[in-house]
């Protein structure tokens, strides 16, 4: 019997992803599973700009736009879900699509995590209380004070990841990443990487041009919808944390656009780094004509 293979397509934000893996996806006549921490909320289909209801109905995705904003999910909560996912998939086809830009849940899948002791609730409500009444420049500096390590090498630019190693720290005494052993899981399928990427200046040009497409399309009104929950983590997200700060009064509404452009660009910066550190992925130039075909040559 043939082995099951997962095509993972990754990349920074605004390269392309989606349409790629849709048309990969139709030509071998298989499902998606999206790779995304945020599209997996409803609520927020213009800021993390969700698959459209069209490239929806053209195949088949998960875990897009079915979970309440004030859920958190984890890279375990992923892991754990998106085998499921995969699972299904392969009761009828041999190849499924992995797609999206986060790193760490693309590795969840593909490694796994390590097997990390329970967090104390209490300390967690605490620590969510103290970030949501003092802010980032609390978080980074209590972090930088109580976990240098972690900080030294962590993600000091996304909240929820330092939140949990925070909580982690003082739930168990000893920094998260004393925990990550760094060995892979064994998967009972194949696993093909593959990375998008186009020059620096066209790609930060699609991302400009992409947040203003945002705001064309109600990204403001959305925001306002979830105004209320703007302390969420899930929430501390580019392209509503800079609308909070406008709808607060702090920045003028161009200030917060001309931010969102700049923490995008800053983002798929970050991704870019990420991705190749890993020597598994095989690299396309999205603007190729034979970018598909060379895709599926990997896998068929």
């Amino acid at each position: 019997m043939r082995r099951k293979t997962v095509l993972v397509i990754a990349g920074p934000t605004a390269v392309g992803k989606t349409a790629v893996a849709i048309d990969v996806a139709a030509r071998v006549n298989t499902e998606i599973v999206s790779a995304d921490s945020r599209q997996c909320y409803r609520g927020m289909s213009i800021g993390t700009a969700q698959p459209t209801p069209l490239e929806l109905t053209q195949v088949p995705h998960h875990f897009i736009d079915c979970f309440a904003v004030d859920q958190s999910l984890s890279a375990a909560d992923y892991e754990r879900l998106s085998l499921e996912y995969l699972a299904h998939i392969f009761e009828h086809e041999d190849v499924a699509i992995v797609c999206g830009g986060t790193g760490l849940y693309i590795k969840a899948l593909c490694e796994g995590l390590d097997e990390m002791p329970p967090i104390d609730p209490i300390i967690a409500q605490q620590v969510d209380a103290s970030f949501e009444e003092k802010g980032i420049r609390w978080l980074k500096e209590t972090l930088l004070k109580e976990d240098p390590v972690f900080f030294g090498i962590g993600e000091i630019d996304n909240p929820a990841r330092m939140l949990r190693a925070l909580i982690f720290k003082r739930s168990v005494g000893m920094s998260i990443h004393a925990f990550r052993s760094g060995h892979k899981k064994q998967r009972p399928f194949n696993i093909v990487k593959v990375g998008l990427e186009m020059p620096r200046a066209q790609l930060y040009e699609r991302i400009d041009l992409r947040v203003e497409i945002m705001m064309a399309n109600g990204l403001l009104d959305e925001v306002l919808k979830l105004y209320p929950f703007r302390q969420l983590k899930n929430l501390q997200t580019v392209g509503y944390a800079e609308l909070f700060g406008y709808l607060d009064g702090k920045i003028e509404l161009q200030k917060a656009i001309e931010l969102i452009k700049q923490h995008s660009r800053n983002y798929a910066k970050r991704q870019m780094t990420w991705f190749k550190k890993d020597q598994d992925f095989n690299w396309f130039d999205v603007n190729s004509s034979t970018v598909v075909e060379e895709i599926l040559a990997l896998i068929t």
